[in-house]
């Protein structure tokens, strides 16, 4: 099972415009994939559940369209409040939430720090957030911090980076998943790719429920996880594990 699952919500605009609907309605009903798709990830035991639902490109879109998503995210806050509480699950914020306007910023705080003790599965909402934006952000505290003589320039590590990335503490992601048919990552946990495994899908985010997702972690199940290894080392390294088991 992956840890960290991570998705490329797209297709709510084509969603909405193939009925004939205005592109708000598509992003309306995209609500009901992630509370689907949050319950589900929680039944399967995934630690962490990063979602992209806005990014740092996503403000230059239409100001109508942009007011529509920050009051449609003030909602999904407040309407899904008790279920994540009372579900034990963590919310998590990744991106330059200072840009959001305070009418999502208040809901988004109180809902992070009344959650902040829970010990189920960490939901990541990944906001006004973009890769190359928390890469820069990264490099730029880690060389403050290298300036104040905390950490030394010749010996830092992937781990010395990672610790001023705005997924610090979560689990390494495992699984990346777009919808709606295009084969891009869209600068989205470009750092944490590393090593993912991706699965591409042609339904549109408001189609996307349960059967979608399930149809992906069984992808994720059927591959070689090898990291720079041989299948043969892989093989080897997991007998002693079975053998346990």
């Amino acid at each position: 099972m992956p840890r960290h699952v991570g998705i490329i919500m797209d297709g709510n605009g084509r969603w909405a415009e193939s009925r004939g609907l205005p592109r708000l309605e598509g992003h309306r009903e995209a609500t009901s994939s992630v509370r689907e798709v949050t319950r589900t990830a929680r039944r399967l035991g995934i630690q962490a559940l990063t979602l992209y639902a806005f990014s740092s490109q996503n403000w230059a879109r239409p100001a109508e369209e942009v007011a529509g998503l920050m009051e449609l995210l003030r909602e999904y806050l407040e309407r899904e409040r008790a279920e994540i509480l009372d579900n034990g699950i963590r919310l998590n914020a990744i991106g330059d939430v200072d840009r959001l306007p305070r009418y999502v910023r208040e809901p988004l705080d109180r809902l992070r720090a009344d959650s902040a003790h829970n010990t189920g599965m960490v939901l990541s909402l990944a906001l006004s957030y973009g890769g190359r934006e928390e890469i820069l952000q990264a490099a730029r505290r880690l060389a403050e911090a290298v300036e104040r003589g905390e950490l030394a320039a010749g010996r830092l590590e992937e781990s010395d980076f990672e610790q001023f990335l705005w997924t610090q503490g979560l689990p390494p992601l495992d699984l990346m998943v777009r919808t709606s048919g295009e084969l891009r990552v869209s600068n989205f946990l470009l750092w944490q790719m590393a090593y993912a495994e991706m699965c591409f899908t042609d339904a549109l985010w408001p189609d996307f429920r349960t059967d979608e997702f399930l149809r992906c972690v069984s992808q994720y199940q059927q591959r070689e996880r090898r990291f720079g290894l041989t299948s043969a080392q892989v093989q080897r390294e997991d007998a002693p594990q079975q053998a346990k088991a």
